[in-house]
């Protein structure tokens, strides 16, 4: 025990003095103060590696695998930190960062964190867009970013209105999740709701539960909400894993007599942008824009 504790000491004498000028901003955990202007950043959050990477930040630390082909350069540049569920501590400590970002998958790890840097919480779960919105406005403070933070709230305010415009009067939608066979519905409450309540798009079904991991459901019961569109998410594609496609668990003849499979108004969004890095304001565009692209027939 003496021996842990006396280790634990040593580390803690070892940090990086935290920088004197600080910014106050808001988190998943609520307002905190945070070092201005830090030079070395280690991230576990993909979003917040999504969004600091659109404003031009470099990120000196981050897990390996991301998931997400367009953030493929910016892990490629970044020190190797582990995983987002089991941090490499040692080399976050070898790193010295000058601040510390988690959310989402890693929001557990913001204690240990804290002891080797500031480290702050970003996690985007309830409101994806409203807290997007909000950590890319407070990652434009920190940086002393805001310009271009506000260039790119603008550009997504832009992409957002288009979107709405391509699905206005086009009818009822349902959110579908495929994993392998398996497949999953979700609501206007539920993970991915926001496509629902950001673009005034009507649900085909208004009954389903808001579980995370959506409401597990039938070929039947596609067929009976017969849905004007079908909004597809494939889990495996996200995640990299082999395994049957979102086309072929679809491609089934209760699913051919809906009104989306016989107009061909089913779209295929990037699984990893909405899976993975959901609430990344390049993640929250992108899917945007395969919605207006899809709606529009291109």
């Amino acid at each position: 025990m003496f021996r842990s504790l006396a280790c634990g000491a040593a580390l803690l004498l070892a940090l990086p003095a935290f920088a004197a000028d600080t910014v106050s901003i808001d988190t998943y955990r609520g307002t905190v103060e945070v070092p201005e202007a830090p030079e070395k950043i280690a991230v576990f959050d993909i979003a917040a590696v999504d969004t600091l990477s659109a404003l031009g930040v470099d990120i000196t630390g981050a897990p390996q695998n991301l998931y997400v082909d367009y953030l493929d350069s910016i892990a490629e540049k970044a020190e190797d930190l582990g995983t987002l569920f089991e941090p490499d501590i040692e080399a976050v400590h070898a790193l010295q960062p000058d601040l510390i970002i988690v959310g989402g998958r890693s929001s557990d790890q913001v204690e240990p964190m804290s002891e080797l840097a500031p480290a702050i919480d970003m996690t985007i779960w309830e409101d994806v867009v409203g807290q997007g919105l909000d950590r890319l406005e407070a990652y434009g403070r920190i940086f002393d970013l805001e310009d271009k933070a506000a260039e790119l709230r603008a550009a997504f305010d832009t992409q957002l209105a288009d979107t709405r415009a391509a699905v206005a009067g086009q009818g009822t939608a349902l959110i579908l999740l495929t994993n392998g066979p398996k497949i999953s519905a979700y609501g206007k409450a539920g993970r991915f709701g926001w496509l629902h309540s950001t673009l005034d798009l009507p649900e085909a079904a208004a009954e389903i539960s808001d579980s995370t991991h959506g409401e597990s459901i039938s070929f039947e019961f596609i067929q009976t909400v017969n849905p004007d569109w079908l909004i597809v998410i494939d889990r495996l594609a996200a995640i990299g894993q082999p395994g049957e496609d979102a086309k072929t668990t679809l491609d089934n003849t209760l699913v051919h007599e809906t009104t989306a499979w016989k107009n061909d108004q089913v779209v295929y969004l990037n699984a990893s942008d909405i899976y993975i890095s959901g609430g990344g304001i390049q993640s929250m565009m992108r899917t945007l824009s395969d919605i207006e692209a899809g709606f529009s027939g291109n």
